[in-house]
């Protein structure tokens, strides 16, 4: 028989005993495959989930259909759970029509503000279709000269920030860090651990 122990840090305690099987009972409390995603690879592998979900105006829903603030408030549930706000119904034509920068007030209500130069890769980049008028467009920025947007006609892809685009940005936007995952003890992960 094979005896195995996991110690509260997760590794296996070395004393065993051969069983039937001949194999090494899994320890619960140790990890299986590579770390989980932290940080901006942890936006960057949730924003990828969303690539090919069609453009839909107004919609949030992955792999169904989002637009470019969807595909925001989908990265945010992940990340947070509840959308702290819900967005007002809006026209494709919105920010034609107003005077205040509301894609920027309601971002830098949820979202930490950052200068352009300090935007790294998993950040929220907001962009002015045309100069002078109101911030309309979202995307993640996924590598120096790559986002992940979704725009009119398209579906939500990855693409090159290019000169058009990088003359058109107007502010960036960090996601706050979601609060730390409290690690199960190891009664309530199922562990039972000898003296």
């Amino acid at each position: 028989m094979r005896r195995s122990r996991c110690s509260p840090s997760g590794g296996a305690v070395a004393e065993r005993l051969r069983g039937p099987s001949g194999r090494t009972p899994r320890c619960p409390l140790r990890p299986s495959g590579p770390p989980p995603p932290e940080g901006e690879d942890l936006v960057l592998t949730l924003a990828r989930q969303w690539l090919g979900t069609p453009y839909r105006h107004q919609a949030s829903l992955r792999g169904v259909g989002c637009d470019c603030l969807g595909l925001v408030r989908g990265v945010w549930r992940a990340l947070h759970g509840q959308e702290p706000q819900t967005p007002p119904p809006y026209h494709p034509d919105w920010a034609e029509l107003g005077e205040r920068e509301i894609l920027l007030e309601a971002l830098g209500r949820w979202l930490v503000p950052l200068s352009l130069a300090d935007a790294r890769p998993g950040d929220v980049l907001v962009f002015r279709m045309q100069p002078g008028a109101m911030a309309k467009h979202c995307a993640i920025l996924s590598a120096e000269d790559r986002m992940i947007h979704a725009y009119w006609g398209r579906a939500c892809v990855e693409s090159w920030l290019g000169r058009w685009w990088r003359e058109r940005l107007a502010a960036a936007f960090r996601f706050p860090q979601p609060p730390p995952k409290i690690p199960l003890s190891p009664a309530k992960a199922g562990a039972q651990i000898e003296p």
